[in-house]
């Protein structure tokens, strides 16, 4: 039983992977256009460098071992990525974007394979510096017509999605006791980084 649910768990976190690996919809600053809620919502969704990070946070954060870090650390990642959303609406030069990004995968590819545990506080401060490369890349990609607030509030809710879908395929993991979800899942990670590496060299 428990290898049927893990088994769909990451069925489930492999389709949502390819998906997007096709398009390898990097969301490069200055890309494609988008205007409102819903594109915002699509925003995170739309790229595979950003997808693998927020479902990274979300599973990385069930493998930590204070309960609170559960929340604390997509909490993070949603208030700095807000931060970094707001630099890049208002065309703040921040270098490295594109880089930062890449690097994040990477990292928390790493960081769900090993189950690398740190300080709470050390967790949320990477997590966070982690969200304003996100962030930056969200906001600078939204036209001047767009609706800053309801754009905002869209990639918000758009990683907050995919936070919980990483948390609760993480959890169903852990509660079948199949940890070998987890060096799956960082391993995919870590490839589909480097894919993303790839394609933007």
């Amino acid at each position: 039983m428990g290898q049927h649910h893990i088994r769909h768990g990451l069925l489930f976190l492999g389709a949502m992977l390819c998906v997007f690996l096709p398009s390898v919809a990097i969301a490069h600053v200055g890309g494609h256009e988008t205007a409102g809620f819903w594109h915002g919502f699509q925003h995170p969704l739309g790229g595979l460098d950003h997808l693998v990070a927020m479902l990274a946070v979300g599973i990385w954060a069930v493998q930590v071992e204070e309960k609170q870090g559960r929340f604390l650390l997509p909490l993070s990642f949603l208030g700095l990525m807000l931060v970094g959303g707001l630099l890049g609406m208002v065309g703040m030069a921040i270098p490295g974007i594109e880089v930062g990004i890449i690097f994040s995968d990477l990292l928390l590819g790493c960081f769900v394979f090993f189950g690398t545990r740190l300080p709470l506080l050390w967790s949320s401060l990477i997590i966070g510096a982690l969200a304003v490369f996100h962030g930056y890349a969200h906001g600078a990609e939204m036209p001047a017509n767009a609706q800053g607030l309801q754009y905002a509030l869209g990639f918000l809710t758009g990683t907050a999605s995919l936070h919980l879908i990483g948390m609760g395929t993480a959890w169903l993991a852990l509660r079948r006791q199949q940890i070998q979800f987890f060096r799956i899942a960082g391993v995919m990670m870590v490839v589909a980084g480097m894919t993303v590496l790839a394609q933007s060299i």
